[in-house]
């Protein structure tokens, strides 16, 4: 985990967006990974952005996640998603992610939209604690990274966890081809 500094999650609530604490608080004890083994750390905000964060803590892009959130229309809704991969590639909005979303076209969510609708920091969303309709599509590379780090919902500090636990997540879907090599 490079050079960050950690502690479980759930003693450092300072270090999390409100719905990212309220998600950690209510983690079912039945989960395939302990509460416990999500940890957390303190970051410079200014260096939250994957490149600068991975350069600054000596954490590898091969293990640094990123969510981001799609949109699209069908029938006049507005559908959200939440894409999890591996900084080391790139979701396939229009192919893989548009067809899980069950939509004729998507894109990513305006920021404005973005921030109000999860409660979080732009730079900084997690799919931890995200609205429960979303469903949260997982890259089947991250689910098969032992551990991974990813934003807490602040751009102050980070979460590392096993990359398992993504794909367990409440409304969480391991997608194969979720992601294209950058």
């Amino acid at each position: 985990m490079g050079t960050l500094q950690t502690e479980p999650a759930r003693n450092r609530v300072d270090l999390l967006a409100p719905p990212v604490a309220t998600a950690l608080a209510q983690w079912p004890a039945e989960a395939p990974v302990d509460v416990d083994a999500v940890l957390v750390a303190p970051i410079d905000a200014t260096l939250a952005d994957t490149a600068a964060f991975c350069a600054a803590y000596e954490v590898g892009l091969d293990v640094s996640a990123n969510c981001v959130v799609i949109a699209g229309k069908r029938e006049g809704e507005i559908r959200y998603a939440a894409c999890v991969v591996l900084a080391t590639t790139r979701v396939d909005v229009n192919g893989v992610a548009r067809r899980a979303l069950d939509v004729r076209k998507a894109s990513f969510a305006p920021m404005a939209e973005a921030v109000e609708s999860t409660g979080m920091e732009y730079g900084g969303i997690t799919p931890i604690g995200l609205p429960e309709s979303w469903p949260i599509l997982v890259d089947a590379r991250v689910i098969a990274t032992p551990h991974v780090i990813i934003g807490s919902g602040v751009r102050h500090s980070k979460i590392a966890l096993p990359g398992p636990a993504l794909g367990a997540l409440p409304g969480a879907r391991v997608v194969e081809g979720l992601a294209r090599p950058v």
